[in-house]
């Protein structure tokens, strides 16, 4: 038996739906001010994101830094791809990392020995 084609639900709202756009500004928007409220910001790659391990590490670090795992390029927008366009200076230097599986991680905490780019 056929469908009718009179028989549609026609929605009565007016409210537009949010799409990836909204999604990759809010996070451009919140990578952004983070790089400002944290001490510091690493790149790292990974292999298996969804292992045990690092969910547990993730959630050790919680409560003092912040990961962001997104699209590369919105992660390259969000730290400026020019000398112009730049959070803080010198974090332009991060861009050449940031490709493949990679993401960015905020502590507040400084490590001791780290290299700084």
């Amino acid at each position: 038996m056929h469908k009718s084609k009179r028989n549609k639900i026609v929605t009565l709202s007016k409210i537009k739906k949010k799409g990836r756009e909204h999604n990759k500004e809010q996070l451009v928007n919140a990578i952004r001010q983070s790089v400002e409220d944290y001490t510091s910001t690493y790149v790292f790659r990974f292999e298996n994101m969804r292992n045990l391990k690092f969910k547990n590490f993730r959630e050790q670090l919680k409560s003092n830094s912040r990961f962001y795992m997104g699209s590369n390029k919105v992660m390259q927008v969000a730290l400026g791809l020019t000398l112009l366009d730049e959070v803080s200076s010198g974090i332009f230097k991060l861009l050449k990392f940031v490709g493949g599986n990679t993401d960015l991680f905020l502590p507040t905490i400084q490590r001791r020995g780290h290299k700084v780019i």
